[in-house]
């Protein structure tokens, strides 16, 4: 389902009842279009997600952890100086449109009350989040700035007059229907039609929600009463997660005609923070690890480029031998050879039953003729050598890419810090980030720390770590964990080191651990990964070794396919 005007309704109605006169305590900005509030109410701690993402744009209660960044920005000074110790006195809808005010309360610089409003405008590429003074409506900041030349409608400026977005001349369904429903129906009896018809003439109809309203109206009985029932639904809504008929998952404020129920959800909050968990992620990596795709992606492609060329010029070498035979047989036929000759045929007696044709220069001695090809053969074997051992180093240098770009496909926003500082230690990415320029002489007096690594808990209470990112698991397997703690890593793929925290850990605790290295690896979606464990005492990183590279030897494998329900469940056994 799109977030619709149908469903912000519903989410309205949610946050209205669990935050309205709360009091902000806390206000990140951890991504460029999106704005957590956290308010305190009821005895509880809510973070408010205002999010302008072009693709997942919405408002909700959010119980995903975000890592904020290490300096605020702008946007961020702007709220927390109008909003922090703000009351929320309300939220509401404009109309059945997809704009959702805010409204807060305030002190200013000289103790008078103020009233504010937060306006998140959920319009796909034109979503917005704009603070705006109530009295006069002037913008006091939008997290997008929108200038004249980007639209000519209305200015997104500070200083600027908020103006509304367009209104659509469209009923709200909320009100009630048309006195014309019952002839709309009859002049639509096609259900797709019908529902085009009705997203025409009522406010705030997604593609989906339109096609469920149609399904509804088809059905025999009052039409009015079936049209005020199913908005009534979104006022007591039964979050759900639907399987559509095309296998797709959907997320729809009550079950929906014609779709499979997958799971049912407390809140509408916990049912998006469900189905955008990993689509977010996966689209915030992509966005905020763009410059680090690019360059492994590029280091990928050079040194595939180089093995293949390697790989021709050690082609070229087999014959090398050729040429130490053709030396040896002018050297031991010498005396039948006149100086001017362009060739020679002479017994080969490395083969009894076949004579040998060699080129001969002209321009050399029979001797020289003899030493040009002892020459080519010792040229030869030594590249033989060289490029041997260029391959090996490429071949290590496109394991290692490989390896890294798994890692930025299984990462989390929080883990390309790491990503980056390795790429960049390793002399592959050049720091041209702005902010860290600022930053550059706070940097030089302390170093960098290396994020932490996952944790999870067994079953029978034992600790398990999981690093996400190579300078992660340099530190938790070589510094962080005991000689005596087990280690587990996906066999011959590249994937996350796990430790787990006992010296003897029980059957179960093993496979629950080997389910996350192969969770955490390229062969996520796999089945039956072999994952070798080992003592951690049996690693060893050799000298000059890559990031995240040990050896080890005396493991044991087992065999488990990834479950996301596990992980899940070892991730909440953690204690709080």
């Amino acid at each position: 389902m799109s977030f619709d005007g149908s469903f912000t309704h519903a989410m309205v109605h949610e946050l209205e009842q669990t935050v309205a006169t709360g009091r902000v305590s806390k206000i990140n900005q951890p991504y460029a279009n999106e704005v957590v509030l956290t308010i305190r109410a009821n005895g509880h701690n809510y973070p408010i997600l205002l999010s302008a993402n072009p693709t997942y744009a919405r408002i909700q209660v959010t119980e995903i952890p975000y890592v904020n960044p290490a300096v605020p920005t702008n946007y961020t000074m702007i709220l927390r100086k109008y909003l922090q110790g703000a009351i929320l006195k309300g939220v509401t809808q404009a109309a059945n449109d997809r704009v959702v005010h805010l409204h807060f309360t305030s002190r200013n610089e000289l103790g008078d009350q103020q009233e504010l409003l937060l306006i998140i405008e959920i319009m796909a590429r034109h979503s917005n989040v704009i603070l705006v003074e109530q009295s006069s409506g002037k913008i006091l900041d939008a997290i997008k700035h929108v200038g004249s030349d980007q639209n000519r409608y209305r200015l997104l400026l500070p200083g600027a007059q908020y103006i509304t977005p367009p209104k659509q001349d469209l009923d709200n369904p909320f009100n009630g229907p048309r006195a014309d429903l019952t002839q709309t129906v009859k002049d639509y009896p096609n259900q797709e039609v019908l529902a085009q018809t009705l997203q025409h003439q009522y406010q705030g109809l997604g593609k989906d929600t339109a096609a469920a309203l149609a399904a509804t109206l088809h059905e025999t009985g009052d039409l009015a009463q079936h049209f005020q029932a199913f908005f009534a639904q979104f006022d007591a809504p039964q979050p759900t997660l639907a399987e559509l008929p095309n296998g797709k998952t959907n997320f729809t404020a009550f079950p929906y005609p014609d779709t499979t129920t997958n799971q049912s959800l407390p809140t509408l909050s916990q049912l998006l923070d469900t189905y955008y968990q990993d689509k977010a992620e996966r689209d915030r990596v992509q966005q905020q690890g763009s410059v680090l795709i690019r360059v492994v992606r590029n280091e990928l492609k050079k040194n595939r480029n180089k093995l293949k060329k390697l790989q021709r010029t050690l082609d070229a070498t087999e014959n090398a031998d050729e040429y130490r035979i053709k030396g040896e047989i002018l050297t031991t036929y010498l005396y039948k050879l006149s100086r001017g000759a362009t060739t020679v045929t002479l017994p080969n007696f490395y083969d009894n039953e076949k004579h040998l044709k060699i080129a001969l220069s002209n321009q050399l001695s029979p001797n020289q003729n003899a030493q040009k090809y002892f020459k080519r053969y010792q040229k030869e074997k030594n590249a033989v050598s060289y490029v041997t051992t260029q391959i090996k180093q490429t071949q290590a240098n496109v394991d290692y890419f490989t390896n890294i770009m798994a890692q930025i496909e299984l990462a989390a926003p929080k883990d390309l810090t790491d990503i980056r500082l390795e790429l960049q230690q390793g002399g592959y990415l050049r720091d041209h980030d702005h902010q860290r320029k600022a930053k550059a002489k706070a940097k030089k007096r302390r170093k960098q720390r290396i994020s932490q690594p996952d944790r999870f808990t067994a079953s029978d209470g034992t600790r398990i770590s999981v690093g996400k990112n190579n300078l992660q698991n340099d530190k938790l397997s070589l510094h962080t964990a005991k000689r005596t703690d087990i280690w587990l890593h996906v066999k011959d793929i590249p994937g996350s080191h796990v430790i787990i925290h006992a010296a003897n850990p029980s059957e179960q605790t093993t496979l629950e651990a080997a389910n996350l290295a192969a969770y955490y690896s390229k062969a996520r979606d796999s089945s039956t990964v072999p994952v070798d464990y080992v003592p951690v005492k049996r690693l060893h990183k050799p000298n000059g070794a890559k990031p995240g590279f040990v050896i080890f030897t005396g493991q044991k494998t087992v065999f488990v396919t990834p479950e996301s329900d596990l992980v899940d469940q070892l991730a909440a056994n953690n204690p709080k």
